[in-house]
């Protein structure tokens, strides 16, 4: 089973990624498999928090669509390119499987081969040439080892149906023959005087002692087998290589990594029932068989700091949501079972977790408690934010005591590091803490940075609203706009895209709204700014 992930939204931010490194470490503390991700590029803020605290920036997550890798495809299904054609049929008859992966000597896939193609070894080819090895004509003729110097056996197939003086004037033996013979010992000795490659013994005939010798001496390889010469001679040719008889060009293989979804589009389209598996190194993993597909393992998340689809993973509807923590307003994520759910109304993801720490009575280490405080300091600016709750205030202090720091101090270098916009382009500061809503099938957009320097954005007001202005239009957006929020200041300057001058003029009850406008107290996304953007939005 592969480990739980937990992730927060699209836009990283202090609080999303450090909530996700704390409770990996309390659900795996409490005996669960867990790891952390994230959904996207951390800010400046989230790298001076993980490199204080000595952290690695948790392992991005592209999609949780289901893979190939997450149903139960055949594993380990698959046949060596010098296996023989007998052990692939008896192959495909064991695993019920009609197109086996074919791979090298270092298990990379190199084709395939279906049952028609053995049937075509019986009835198209070249049925006196054989191309195999000792151990393949021993496994097919249940035989027995009686001479072998050769590992591997190539020539042309000789089963003597004239009697011997004719056979000796017809028919040349040297180094590329593969003589087929019961108790016709004139024939054995011509033979091995000859350097056969090979002999098959049928019907359980034993070798005279003087040709055994003579066969030892010319290194002629020799089998011998209980069966007769009519199902000898065709067991000889099931012996071929299957290398022989690999197709790679009709053959369509997919990769562990691939989605379920497009595999199974493809496969409607190429009406194949079968399918090798490769991973990323090109090695055969087994074969997926379409009429299995539905034998599934969704992968399992626990999403924190959101509960809203936009904000989430890519494939979200394909994963098993099994628990939610956040602090938000309750969104539009459906689950086909109960789960987990834990919703409160505080400043923090982070002060969720600690209740969460207290109530299962695990201690928390200095360093976890140094992401808690960092998360609970980042989402309430310092404790300013009108969404800051007496239990923020009292779990920020307890985690800056265990994590040994002064939470203001450690605070205003934490907003000083997060500040700088240097090297960020327009569009990379709008979307840094961006969010999506739609109201009343309108879409909304809403981004905000917070910083120590808001001249650095200010000084640049007709480039923002510029590129929020192409934003709306290329997007579709009704109203989209970046708060500028001034932690200094404890307020926020607004730059929307023009068109909507008049929602935002409304929603805030200013009427003489002007980019650049300055919010005094307004901190807050969730408690201040969207609310009356949607209640204004809703009722007109």
């Amino acid at each position: 089973m592969n480990n739980i992930l937990i992730f927060g939204h699209q836009k990283p931010d202090t609080d999303s990624v450090t909530s996700a490194i704390v409770l990996s470490y309390l659900k795996n503390k409490l005996g669960e498999k867990t790891e952390p991700r994230v959904l996207g590029d951390i800010n400046n803020e989230t790298k001076f928090v993980l490199d204080y605290f000595k952290f690695d920036v948790p392992k991005y997550l592209n999609d949780v669509r289901l893979q190939i890798k997450d149903v139960d495809y055949i594993k380990d299904c698959h046949l060596n390119e010098k296996d023989s054609v007998f052990k692939g049929y008896n192959y495909m008859n064991k695993t019920k499987v009609g197109t086996i992966p074919i791979i090298d000597k270092d298990k990379k896939y190199i084709g395939a081969v279906s049952m028609k193609d053995v049937a075509s070894n019986l009835i198209n080819d070249d049925l006196g040439k054989l191309n195999t090895s000792y151990d393949n004509l021993l496994e097919a003729l249940n035989g027995e080892e009686i001479l072998r110097f050769d590992k591997e056996i190539k020539g042309n197939i000789i089963a003597p149906s004239y009697r011997s003086t004719t056979f000796k004037e017809n028919v040349s033996i040297d180094k590329e023959s593969v003589l087929i013979v019961g108790d016709r010992h004139s024939i054995i000795e011509y033979a091995v005087k000859n350097s056969a490659s090979i002999i098959i013994l049928t019907n359980g005939v034993k070798m005279k002692e003087e040709h055994l010798e003579i066969a030892k001496k010319n290194h002629v390889d020799v089998i011998s087998t209980k069966y007769d010469g009519l199902k000898t001679a065709n067991l000889v040719v099931l012996s071929n290589y299957l290398k022989d008889k690999i197709k790679k060009n009709d053959i369509v293989y997919v990769n562990e990594n691939d989605s379920l979804t497009e595999v199974l589009d493809l496969a409607n389209k190429k009406k194949f029932s079968n399918y090798p598996v490769v991973d990323n190194c090109g090695n055969c993993l087994g074969v997926f068989k379409v009429s299995i597909a539905e034998n599934r393992h969704p992968k399992q998340v626990i999403l924190v700091d959101h509960n809203e689809k936009e904000q989430s993973v890519v494939g979200l509807d394909e994963a098993e949501i099994i628990e939610i923590v956040d602090h938000h307003k309750i969104g539009n994520i459906g689950t086909s079972m109960p789960i987990n759910f834990r919703n409160m109304p505080l400043g923090c993801t982070e002060t969720i977790l600690y209740l969460m720490f207290k109530e299962h009575n695990v201690e928390i280490p200095s360093n976890i408690a140094g992401l808690m405080a960092s998360g609970i300091i980042s989402d309430t600016l310092l404790l300013t934010s009108p969404t800051t709750t007496e239990t923020d205030k009292n779990a920020l202090k307890e985690l800056a005591q265990i994590a040994g720091i002064d939470y203001e101090k450690y605070g205003m270098e934490m907003f000083k590091a997060g500040s700088s916009m240097e090297g960020k382009s327009i569009n990379e500061i709008i979307h840094g803490d961006f969010k999506n809503f739609t109201v009343d099938n309108q879409k909304v957009g809403i981004g905000q940075v917070s910083t120590m320097s808001t001249e650095e954005i200010m000084s640049k007001q007709n480039e923002f609203v510029s590129e929020l202005n192409e934003m709306a239009k290329n997007e579709d957006y009704t109203a989209v706009a970046l708060f500028v929020t001034d932690i200094l200041k404890n307020g926020s300057y607004i730059l929307y895209n023009e068109k909507a001058k008049e929602i935002f003029a409304n929603s805030f009850g200013v009427q003489n709204l002007a980019e650049g406008y300055f919010f005094e107290g307004m901190v807050s996304r969730k408690k201040q700014i969207v609310p009356k953007l949607m209640n204004y939005m809703d009722n007109n």
